[in-house]
């Protein structure tokens, strides 16, 4: 089943929105979780992968190369990628990984069987009606544990099926693989960060210039309630400005994926993936 253009929300964007509703009237609401996603079939987590007693992967597409591999966010799971399959033009061939995070949400800071990259005080993380947080300047426990489980899935992916590879997430996802690209040689091809935001970023500079060149699609939502637009703006501009070829995409709309930022990132993989 294919999301409907511009509705795909993850369980992390409707969790965290009605989170966000519930602290700012200064009273917490167990709101339900409504998942856009919640009528697709989660999939078996293939573990005949070399790397599957490290990090629980679904695969799907061709045998590859190239590879796509994409990080869910926040109280999310890597099954909400599935529909991408089909939504994403990219060769037949190409190679879909989606990891799924180490860490288990619960109530009141995640859905009941959500993942998380780190776990996250959710009243701590937004505040009470306060300003959304900018994160830059943290380094989240639980983020060096994350990226080092996905750089060993990349170094396994580099073996097999080998060739270049797009490594990107949202939200929660995009920040790991942002910390991935820039204190790490991993060998990607182009980096997609959709709804994130820096952080650490005092270190993430220190390894922008080693990038320059890389292609980087970064999006989001002018009304994001959940993490700053202002920040991923900063970042898109800081990118550029050290040489990466970025491809930025601001967006009227929230936490979530648009049929317009679809667009924009299948404009942005053709020329990525044609000539792999």
């Amino acid at each position: 089943m294919k999301p409907r253009p511009g509705t795909f929300r993850s369980a992390e964007t409707t969790y965290l929105y009605q989170h966000l509703i519930a602290v700012k009237n200064r009273r917490f609401i167990l709101a339900p979780l409504v998942v856009a996603l919640a009528a697709l079939s989660v999939g078996a987590l293939d573990a005949r992968r070399p790397w599957a007693s490290r990090l629980a992967t679904i695969t799907r597409g061709g045998e590859g190369p190239p590879t796509l591999v994409l990080l869910h966010g926040y109280g999310s799971k890597a099954a909400d990628w599935e529909p991408f399959t089909g939504t994403l033009a990219v060769p037949a061939h190409t190679h879909f990984v989606f990891p799924e995070a180490p860490e288990t949400t619960v109530p009141p800071d995640g859905p009941v069987g959500g993942r998380a990259w780190w776990r996250l005080d959710l009243e701590d993380h937004i505040g009470r009606g306060r300003q959304l947080p900018d994160l830059s300047g943290t380094h989240p426990p639980g983020l060096d544990t994350s990226a080092a489980l996905v750089h060993a899935l990349l170094r396994d992916l580099s073996r097999a099926p080998g060739g270049p590879v797009v490594l990107g997430g949202f939200s929660q996802g995009a920040m790991v693989a942002s910390d991935l690209a820039f204190t790490t040689d991993d060998d990607v091809a182009a980096l997609v960060l959709l709804s994130g935001t820096p952080v650490d970023e005092a270190t993430w500079r220190r390894g922008f210039a080693r990038r320059r060149g890389l292609r980087v699609f970064i999006s989001h939502g002018r009304a994001d309630p959940v993490l700053p637009f202002a920040a991923a703006e900063r970042l898109q501009r800081e990118l550029a400005e050290a040489g990466l070829v970025v491809t930025w995409v601001p967006f009227d709309g929230g936490h979530e994926i648009t049929a317009q930022v679809v667009a924009a990132l299948n404009a942005f993989l053709a020329p990525v993936l044609a000539t792999k």
